[in-house]
C-alpha cells in the first residue's frame, strides 16, 4: 500500500514538534485521538488542496513583507472570547518572542 501524502504531512508536523505520528491516527489508535504522540499538544493535522485561511494568508503576506513585518492572521468569532492565531510555522518563534516581550513589559 503506497504511503499517502497526508500521512507524510502528519509525520512532518509531529517531527516539527519533537514527537511521532500516532500509528493508525484517529480513534483507531487506542493511544490518543490526536494525530501525534506529543505529551502536551493535541495536534489535529489537515492536508487539503485549498483552505480559505491559507488563501487569505497568501494575500496578507506580501503586504506584511512590504512593511518588513511578519504576516499573522488573528481570527475571532462573534460572541466568543479570545482569538485564533494563524501563521506560518517558520514565523512561530518570532511571534512567540513578540508576545513574551509584551508580557515582560506588563501587557
Amino acid at each position: 500500500m503506497p504511503t499517502k501524502t497526508w500521512k507524510n504531512r502528519e509525520r512532518d508536523i509531529a517531527r516539527w514538534f519533537g514527537t511521532d505520528r500516532t500509528p493508525l491516527s484517529g480513534g483507531n489508535s487506542r493511544h490518543t485521538r490526536s494525530d501525534s504522540l506529543h505529551d502536551m499538544l493535541f495536534i489535529e493535522a489537515k492536508h487539503c488542496k485549498r483552505d480559505a485561511r491559507v488563501e487569505l494568508f497568501k494575500k496578507t503576506k506580501p503586504l506584511a513583507l512590504d512593511e518588513d513585518k511578519i504576516p499573522l492572521l488573528a481570527i475571532s468569532q462573534h460572541g466568543e472570547p479570545g482569538f485564533f492565531i494563524f501563521c506560518h510555522s517558520s514565523d512561530l518563534l518570532a511571534i512567540a518572542n513578540q508576545r513574551a516581550k509584551v508580557l515582560r513589559n506588563g501587557g
